[in-house]
């Protein structure tokens, strides 16, 4: 901060905030068309791994949840809360763990297949934008 002669002050920023500054500054300035395109490209790209994301971790999640489920009626005495005996929680608990446990496993194809699955689908408009902003 310096004193100027005529009574005022001056204020320099650092680089830390010229850059905060511009990046304010830009969410407020009107954009441009290949700028609008670039972040369609980007929407487009973020689009497929995040939905990718969210299948499987449903899956996961799930396959997690039975696994646990499978898991306390075959180790622990859930079986009485549910009138069953100790054999029977046991041959049940056993397969609905399996169950999980492949739920779990499937997780990350399904991550995969969706992944391909979705850029197949907006390939042509990635084509067809990274050709306009290549020009």
């Amino acid at each position: 901060m310096d004193n100027n002669n005529n009574g005022g002050f001056s204020y320099t920023y650092s680089a830390k905030d010229q850059d905060e500054i511009r990046r304010i500054r830009e969410k407020y300035a009107p954009r441009t068309e290949k700028e609008d395109k670039m972040e369609r490209l980007r929407r487009l790209d973020a689009s497929v791994s995040k939905k990718a994301q969210a299948v499987s971790l449903v899956i996961g999640v799930i396959g997690t949840l039975i696994l646990g489920f499978g898991m306390s009626l075959a180790m622990t005495e859930l079986y009485a809360a549910l009138g069953m005996t100790a054999g029977a929680a046991m041959a049940v608990g056993i397969p609905i763990g399996l169950v999980g446990i492949i739920l779990v496993a499937l997780a990350y194809p399904a991550y995969t297949f969706v992944t391909r699955r979705e850029r197949e689908r907006i390939a042509p408009e990635v084509l067809r934008l990274t050709e306009e902003l290549m020009k």
